[in-house]
């Protein structure tokens, strides 16, 4: 299980605070590859749902090496900011929404069940972990973006 973020968490980007936790060592290898490290440690703020290594290991064999090849960045890149929303959403207010657009622009369908917050089919494991420039939702499975139509 994830540690709940500290007082001493708050004063980390969100960046720091993933690697800082140890369980995001795909997603900080992923966010190198793509090239969104320093988005993520600008001013934000950003709400991000943030799979872990457990979460990313349930995809099919190969898929995190495939996608972290230079020539795949696009495709990461859209799958990266498919876990980011502009602006500070805590659990709360996201339990009341049916959707929110992500940063690559698609949206992601918000529900509650038995008391839990599910974005798409993934599951809220741990929520508001505050950060300095925004927080964090730890997700227990990929979130993967719609297919252009």
């Amino acid at each position: 299980m994830t540690a709940i973020a500290t007082a001493a968490d708050e004063k980390k980007d969100i960046v720091d605070t993933a690697v800082a936790a140890g369980s995001f060592k795909t997603l900080a290898a992923a966010l190198k590859a793509a090239g969104l490290v320093e988005t993520l440690k600008g001013p934000g703020p950003f709400t991000v749902f943030a799979p872990t290594d457990a979460a990313f290991a349930k995809l099919p064999e190969g898929t995190v090496e495939t996608l972290l090849k230079p020539e795949n960045k696009a495709k990461l890149v859209d799958i990266l900011t498919y876990h980011v929303v502009a602006g500070d959403v805590d659990a709360a207010a996201a339990m009341k929404m049916k959707e929110a657009t992500a940063l690559d622009k698609k949206m992601i369908m918000l529900e509650v069940k038995d008391g839990a917050l599910y974005l798409n089919k993934s599951k809220v494991t741990t929520a508001d972990v505050k950060c300095s420039n925004g927080t964090i939702h730890i997700i227990d499975s990929v979130l993967m973006p719609p297919m252009a139509k």
